[in-house]
């Protein structure tokens, strides 16, 4: 994972080396690899969260957080349970936030694991 941080430009750096730093603190005992492309963290190999570069900055997802209740998360396109932030600046982060999610994620979770097993309905677990 520290290869696809360093890829990324000096502030987009920072940022992932702080999200990376509070995940593994806040998802400790969790599976941590790249997937699809980008960092992600499971638990119980289910995906929880993660992080990407995209356009609008650095995108960190939650696989469960539209339920999480969360006005800074905004939901996906409401076909699975996913929400997420963008920073442009390590200094957008809040990390008192980022804890209450990572708290969150452990217990909130869609079953995306069997998502393909379960004919694509999401189940909570």
């Amino acid at each position: 994972m520290q290869h696809y941080i360093e890829l990324q430009t000096e502030e987009f750096q920072l940022i992932c080396q702080l999200l990376f730093s509070e995940l593994n603190i806040g998802l400790a005992g969790s599976e941590s690899k790249i997937w699809h492309g980008h960092p992600v963290w499971f638990l119980n190999k289910n995906p929880t969260t993660g992080f990407s570069i995209q356009k609008q900055g650095v995108r960190l997802v939650f696989w469960s957080g539209a339920d999480f209740d969360e006005p800074d998360l905004q939901p996906g396109t409401g076909k699975f349970k996913d929400a997420s932030i963008f920073y442009q600046s390590v200094n957008d982060v809040v990390v008192e936030d980022l804890q209450r999610w990572l708290q969150k994620a452990q217990r909130i979770q869609w079953n995306y694991r069997d998502i393909v097993k379960n004919k694509g309905v999401l189940e909570k677990l």
